[in-house]
């Protein structure tokens, strides 16, 4: 890997390794060899989720375990990591195999996530917990002060979907992927998200499965009259 990738990476993260041989072998996939991040994943993992949850229970004194619990769900989930990773522009420094590169691994969500996760378990071996804290909690400011403890909006548009026909003891919705286009690599995926009672369909597209039947979910919602467009 080009030093000066490495260089300009570090300067996106907001910290520079003092071994960055461990950076390089939190951008390994598995798909490389044997040698590869998942032990530091394995790490970054159990340390962001009890650096957000430190967070949530500063930022919320009065909340109850379960709204915490859901709001370091949201949090922590791969959907988020994932987004953090583009911003960090980490699909330009991924090592994968070659198997994984035909396929466009470099985009995938679940290994941007894991490769978040494992730049934390490598900043934690580099420079210890302060710096580790400090560099997460950076990369989460905007998206802990968007968080509500009451707030429905918490919960994503499934969720709220699911609860909606639960309250009312209907059916659950079904998700169906009716259309998939371009390569493999830069997929878009459409879902009918059907209802049985009351009787509807909502369609959604995204870039993953997940998102499209989110936004099925949503345009749902928008149907029921339970969200406005």
């Amino acid at each position: 890997m080009k030093t000066d990738e490495l260089a300009r990476l570090e300067k996106r993260l907001g910290y520079t390794f003092k071994d960055r041989s461990r950076l390089e072998l939190a951008l390994t996939h598995r798909s490389c060899g044997s040698r590869n991040n998942e032990r530091l994943e394995f790490l970054g993992d159990s340390i962001v989720n009890f650096v957000i949850a430190e967070a949530l229970f500063e930022q919320f004194p009065e909340a109850r375990e379960g709204q915490l619990s859901r709001l370091r769900a949201r949090m922590v989930r791969g959907v988020t990591l994932a987004e953090i990773g583009r911003e960090f522009v980490l699909s330009d420094c991924l090592r994968l195999g070659s198997g994984e590169l035909k396929s466009g691994g470099f985009r995938r969500e679940s290994i941007l996530a894991d490769a978040v996760e494992a730049i934390i378990g490598a900043i934690y071996l580099d420079a210890g917990m302060e710096v580790c804290r400090e560099r997460i909690r950076s990369w989460f400011t905007d998206r802990l002060a968007g968080l509500s403890a009451t707030d429905n909006q918490n919960k994503d548009p499934k969720t709220r979907l699911q609860e909606f026909l639960q309250s009312r003891q209907n059916p659950l919705p079904k998700y169906q992927v009716t259309h998939i286009e371009g390569d493999a690599h830069d997929q878009v995926f459409t879902v009918i998200c059907e209802l049985e009672s009351p009787e509807l369909n909502a369609e959604g597209k995204g870039s993953s499965r997940r998102g499209a039947e989110q936004q099925a979910a949503r345009f749902a919602l928008e149907k029921l009259g339970v969200e406005s467009a």
